[in-house]
């Protein structure tokens, strides 16, 4: 049998190596259109701040160690341009082109960096952050405009040269995951930093209340948050010059556009492949497209969530190694789920850590079928009377009749257990406990780590009294 895989990341190489391990007489294919394969992209703006050295890395397996090692015929430098679903083949060009023949095939086309509807983008000097090239160009030009020689320079490539002073001003369009680690990755390379917002907060997707704690922690750092601002152009000759919003004009040597993803989903469309409501290619629970012995997993796909059950496109690492890992066992003779998915995720700002899961947002609750209720509580992270530790804010969204818990979204100073703590939170969105129940978990304790009662325990029992 022969499996062929269209894409080289997260879901690709999981489910290429996890068919190679469980069948090892299988055939397996990976195309791959860049150099880069199994690398992690969350990692990018820590490379960029210069707390990573190397986009080496960030390389969790080289192309090598997959052809030598694990028996993939991996081929890197070759787009597939087209699936016929009919003749059972994908046709993709290298050097020259090539038709490769399937018995099942995996679509992990992965997501690309969204292009807002802005005058300019194709300035010199207009960045995203979409793939490890995007990274290393960044890192790039952080590097020319330092004036300390402490970053150390990137491995090869041109340089910024046009840069007369450093340390000037730089726009960061998007106030997401993107937006905000990267505005902490150049200001801490001493660079003026804009960030620009098109609604009325930050972290869209967390509590009200945690958006806050970040916002005014970014405003601390003397990062300048500009809420309610939609950019209308990057505005100059060959290079970006300037942000113009409506309120005004904003000079910048540089900006990073930020502003989210969309999926790959070109090749599935012309193979005839349905998408979802989404925007994203349509799967059922074992990650099977309406065709036939053709997948498709990672950020190209959606996958159902648990609280509503409904399709959604969660673009983020651990769904897609998750059902990567589901399609390869499922190819290798063992049926296996992908899962549903919380929309669990985790930032980073500076000294602040913040982390949401399941459903916070009123209006999709209500159109769920819930009756919203929300609460909020500052809460000590460590035993009053030990020596360190900090605040931890807990928001819970529960339905009010029954008291499950549908969301929940935390956020504290950077090592004071706010990411760790929403995993608790995680458990009970998956599993759809009650706030009752929540309150009874049996979490660890000792003062160092936390108080008697975790903040999440007491979110959950003041929430069930008030709701």
């Amino acid at each position: 049998m022969t499996f062929v895989v269209i894409g080289g990341d997260a879901a690709g190489m999981s489910a290429a190596s996890k068919a190679k391990r469980d069948a090892p007489d299988t055939e397996v294919v990976v195309f791959e259109a860049g150099e880069w394969v199994s690398y992690g992209a969350c990692g990018l703006p820590y490379y960029i701040k210069g707390e990573i050295q190397s986009l080496d890395d960030l390389v969790s397996v080289t192309p090598e160690e997959f052809r030598e090692q694990r028996d993939i015929d991996l081929r890197t430098g070759h787009e597939v341009v087209a699936i016929d679903p009919d003749g059972k083949t994908v046709t993709a060009r290298g050097e020259s082109e090539v038709v490769q023949e399937y018995d099942q095939l995996l679509i992990s086309t992965g997501a690309a960096a969204v292009e807002p509807p802005i005058d300019g983008l194709d300035r010199d000097g207009v960045y995203t952050l979409g793939s490890m090239a995007d990274g290393k160009d960044l890192r790039e030009y952080v590097s020319r405009a330092r004036t300390e020689g402490d970053l150390q320079q990137p491995d090869s490539g041109p340089a910024c040269e046009f840069l007369e002073t450093c340390n000037g001003p730089v726009g960061v369009v998007g106030g997401g995951y993107i937006g905000i680690e990267m505005a902490e990755a150049l200001a801490a390379n001493d660079f003026e930093v804009h960030l620009f917002q098109r609604g009325d907060r930050l972290l869209k997707s967390f509590s009200e209340a945690t958006s806050e704690a970040v916002l005014d922690h970014l405003r601390e750092q003397d990062v300048a948050v500009n809420l309610g601002a939609e950019v209308a152009e990057l505005a100059g000759g060959d290079r970006v010059e300037a942000v113009v919003t409506d309120a005004g004009r904003t000079p910048v040597e540089m900006v990073l556009v930020g502003t989210g993803v969309s999926p790959r989903t070109d090749l599935a469309e012309g193979a005839g492949i349905e998408l979802g409501e989404t925007g994203a290619i349509a799967a059922d629970e074992y990650r099977e497209t309406s065709i036939s012995d053709v997948y498709a997993a990672g950020d190209c796909a959606e996958a159902d969530h648990v609280v509503t059950g409904d399709p959604v496109h969660v673009p983020l690492a651990l769904t897609a190694n998750r059902h990567g890992r589901a399609v390869g066992q499922t190819i290798a003779g063992n049926p296996t789920k992908g899962g549903p998915v919380a929309g669990t995720a985790a930032v980073k700002a500076f000294d602040v850590e913040a982390a949401r899961t399941g459903i916070l947002d009123h209006e999709t609750a209500r159109d769920a079928g819930f009756d919203p209720v929300t609460g909020t509580i500052d809460a000590k992270s460590r035993a009053g009377y030990y020596p360190e530790g900090g605040t931890v804010r807990v928001t819970i969204t529960a339905d009010r009749e029954s008291g499950r818990v549908l969301g929940g979204s935390l956020v504290s100073e950077y090592g004071e257990g706010a990411v760790h703590r929403s995993h608790a939170l995680v458990g009970a969105v998956t599993e759809g406990v009650t706030l009752a129940e929540l309150s009874n978990y049996d979490l660890a304790y000792a003062p160092p780590f936390n108080t008697t009662w975790d903040p999440v325990l007491t979110a959950a029992k003041v929430l069930d009294g008030d709701r």
